[in-house]
């Protein structure tokens, strides 16, 4: 009888550079011949991926943990909670002591050792269980690719710094490399992802580094242009407002990347940028106009924080003010959120949960007139589609406008009696046609066949 390969279940938690973890985790299992299994009871012990940023992520992350000692009993913790400590000892540690193990972010090395402590692998590896570009836990058309751990600011609001340390960047061969691979295996839109992404390289000096017997700079822009080249969408994450993002937006017009910028303003108003701790906050509505004026077409995307403490009805109402000028395509917007930690929390002016809540909604429903006034501007265009998932009469996909999961979609209807489906990872052209504050409606537009031309024996 043969016996079963070792089973390892998976809770991941947090923002999609948290799920690049669990990834590479997912990956080294794999490749030691462990299997991954889906349900608790399946597993013969489970890893939680865990997120700490703010209340409601850490509530989250701690039923989590909960649900799993209760399902299966065999448990390991990793990512940002689990590196939270306390004058009292391990946070998490502490509020479950019959835990296997607790590791912070980034701590591939330490998870494997838990996992070969309490479960013993199989005596073989099995390396070509394991594609090119790593075991995704993305649908397989598109990926996130980290390109640098940590952050060197320190926003008040903030405590990603002491979760996960200083910027540490990544040698720029080893992610071209990645994304390489990643595209050889299928992929065909690269999400780039950092906690800061515009800062890429400033901790090395920007140092030369290969790719392909090429010595290359390791910095933003030489990285996007590079990625560029792979014949792929690339979606750039988390870009602070620095000079060096204004480097990036030409590579958007000339359509080596895509038009899409993800930018956190967290707010507009001077004071709170500066209570905020906010780099590179001057003249954002200067370097919004710039970037239209350079790729007519570019998405902005970003964040905001209502209720900062200390901010007046007047402040919030100079947001207002200021989104209505800058008109961003894609929104989201947070009350904020004592975390503990974070030294806003000190600040004066506390600003009552209600006020924070009712000051979030004011803006959503500014920023959905916005919205549906941008889409009914793409109604009559035909767009470049990415399909991600095949529904009865078509498909749901999206635009270089929307990222995955936070932005919106692309329902597609075929014309009738088409009876090819439209698959996961596919181009397609859409004619939109309705549309509403977060969605577009459209028809599928065959491509046009190439014209073949016979020419004339000689």
């Amino acid at each position: 009888m043969t016996k079963r390969p070792p089973r390892v279940g998976f809770v991941s938690l947090g923002c999609p550079k948290a799920l690049v973890d669990s990834e590479r985790i997912v990956t080294e299992l794999r490749a030691e011949g462990y299997l991954i299994s889906s349900t608790y009871k399946d597993s013969d012990l489970v890893i939680v991926n865990t997120c700490g940023f703010i209340d409601a992520a850490v509530q989250e992350s701690l039923e989590a943990i909960s649900e799993a000692l209760s399902e299966n009993g065999k448990v390991i913790v990793t990512g940002c909670l689990g590196g939270k400590n306390t004058e009292e000892g391990n946070f998490v540690a502490l509020r479950f002591p019959k835990l296997l193990g607790v590791t912070g972010p980034e701590q591939t090395e330490e998870v494997l050792r838990l996992v070969h402590d309490n479960l013993p692998r199989p005596h073989e590896p099995f390396g070509d269980l394991v594609p090119a570009g790593g075991v995704l836990l993305t649908p397989k058309h598109y990926a996130y690719l980290k390109i640098a751990e940590g952050c060197n600011h320190h926003c008040t609001f903030c405590i990603i710094p002491s979760l996960r340390g200083p910027l540490v960047s990544r040698p720029i061969g080893s992610v071209v490399r990645e994304a390489s691979n990643l595209v050889k295996s299928g992929v065909k839109e690269l999400l780039v992802i950092a906690q800061d992404t515009a800062a890429y390289g400033q901790d090395v000096k920007y140092k030369l580094d290969f790719i392909g017997g090429r010595a290359v700079k390791t910095n933003i822009k030489v990285l996007f242009e590079e990625l560029g080249k792979l014949g792929v969408w690339v979606r750039p994450h988390y870009m602070y407002p620095y000079a060096s993002v204004d480097e990036i937006v030409p590579l958007m017009a000339e359509g080596k990347i895509l038009p899409y910028l993800d930018v956190p303003f967290q707010h507009a108003h001077p004071r709170i940028l500066k209570a905020m701790k906010r780099p590179g906050s001057e003249y954002n509505m200067e370097r919004i106009n710039a970037w239209r004026a350079i790729c007519p077409d570019i998405t902005i995307r970003s964040t905001f924080i209502t209720g900062f403490p200390g901010e007046t009805e007047e402040e919030f109402q100079y947001l207002l003010d200021f989104l209505k000028e800058a008109k961003i395509d894609r929104l989201g917007c947070f009350p904020y959120s004592p975390v503990e930690g974070a030294p806003a929390n000190a600040l004066p002016g506390a600003v009552p949960e209600e006020i924070r809540e009712e000051r979030r909604a004011r803006l959503m429903q500014l920023q959905e007139e916005i919205s549906f006034g941008t889409l009914q501007g793409k109604i009559g265009k035909t767009l470049r589609v990415l399909v991600d998932e095949t529904i009865r009469g078509g498909a749901v996909g999206r635009s270089s406008a929307d990222a995955p999961e936070i932005d919106g979609v692309v329902y597609v209807r075929k014309p009738k009696g088409m009876r090819r489906k439209l698959l996961p990872g596919e181009f397609i052209n859409v004619r939109i046609e309705e549309s509403d504050a977060h969605d577009l409606w459209g028809l599928f537009v065959p491509e046009e066949p190439k014209k073949q031309t016979v020419g004339k024996k000689k």
